[in-house]
């Protein structure tokens, strides 16, 4: 009995010394590779990860009929403050994650790309009005086209 009181203590410390440790891929330049949590619910805020970075609601509204017949989207998306920023949606039960950039010499005009892990890709051309919001329009594999609405709620 002793013996395994002596074994649920180890892993009891094993389990409370280990609880904050992850492992990060890393690519061929010793970066991290950007790493997107799984299963978020698609109305949950993104973490705002780097100094400046805030985090903005996203909300895609159907443009054609093969996006009405799936309706409104919502994610979020984390804007670095630096001309990137990270973003995350739900399409059918398939967890869309990529990232936009801004284009280069247009201040505030921006694309993204994103893509799901049975094989949808999402492309958006957008315009911010300020840092916290903007509006544009993306295109999905499946034919659906949205009007992008960021920030502003």
């Amino acid at each position: 009995m002793k013996r395994n009181t002596r074994i649920a203590a180890a892993l009891a410390a094993c389990a409370v010394t280990m609880q904050g440790c992850y492992m990060l891929p890393y690519d061929q330049n010793g970066q991290p590779f950007p790493i997107y949590p799984i299963g978020v619910p698609p109305n949950a805020q993104a973490p705002a990860t780097g100094p400046g970075a805030v985090a903005l609601n996203v909300r895609l509204y159907p443009a054609n009929d093969v996006a009405t017949q799936t309706g409104m989207l919502t994610g979020t998306v984390v804007n670095m403050m630096n001309g990137k920023g990270r973003f995350q949606l739900s399409y059918k039960g398939e967890t869309l994650t990529g990232e936009a950039t801004r284009v280069s010499n247009e201040e505030r005009r921006g694309i993204a790309s994103a893509y799901g892990s049975k094989g949808t890709i999402m492309s958006c051309d957008y315009q911010m009005t300020t840092p916290y919001q903007g509006t544009g329009e993306c295109q999905l594999s499946t034919s659906a086209t949205y009007t992008l609405h960021l920030g502003g709620n």
